[in-house]
């Protein structure tokens, strides 16, 4: 029997895509052309990646992970392609964790990390919440330094989707999120060689 969140293909990929959809909206008026903006609260993050063209032994892992997502239905861990491939921005360092619980919103107190570093984390990079099926991530969006003690203020979007509860830790290497396919057509392509094409498009597996 598959287990989810399944283990992202290590294949090269020659290209991607990565962001985060918002739930806002707007009407404008055609006589002032004055703007009504509306945000329902809701983000998800999406995606889509070409890998490099292969031959079937490599394409095969592809193909497998394909069929053992079963369509919508499966979920997988991954992340901003960029990110895991070069790295966070920020120097990092320390073992994270949740410093209080009952956290709520766009920040996020943490403790843990190395002393008196400037720039510990940068705009930019990400970090993760939680494991498997309850994996979360999100972007920091301000630089932060920590101080003597080791405390981090984290800005970051999007919300956080529940209170962690505290000395719960903080991934910051290798952030990943929970995703899925965006349609439940999986399919390759290949060429009388054959050298297979694949493309995937993905967004995050929200449930709660």
């Amino acid at each position: 029997m598959t287990t989810y969140p399944l283990t992202f293909p290590s294949v090269g990929i020659v290209s991607s895509t990565f962001g985060i959809m918002r739930s806002t909206s707007s009407n404008r008026s055609p006589f002032t052309y004055r703007q009504q903006v509306y945000d329902f609260g809701g983000s998800m993050w999406q995606g889509e990646v070409t890998f490099m063209p292969m031959f079937n032994s490599d394409a095969s892992a592809i193909k497998a992970f394909l069929a053992d997502l079963n369509g919508q239905f499966g979920t997988f861990l991954y992340g901003d392609p960029d990110f895991l491939a070069l790295g966070a921005l920020g120097t990092l360092g320390g073992t994270p964790l949740i410093k209080g619980a009952a956290q709520t919103g766009n920040t996020l107190e943490i403790d843990g990390a190395t002393p008196l570093v400037t720039n510990w984390i940068r705009k930019g990079d990400y970090f993760q919440l939680g494991t498997g099926t309850d994996s979360r991530l999100y972007m920091i969006t301000q630089d932060a330094n920590s101080d003597s003690s080791g405390n981090v203020t984290l800005t970051f979007q999007p919300s956080l989707r529940s209170s962690p509860s505290d000395n719960q830790a903080v991934t910051i290497t290798g952030a990943k999120g929970l995703m899925r396919l965006a349609s439940n057509g999986a399919d390759w392509q290949s060429n009388y060689r054959p050298i297979y094409s694949v493309t995937i498009g993905f967004v995050e597996a929200i449930s709660e």
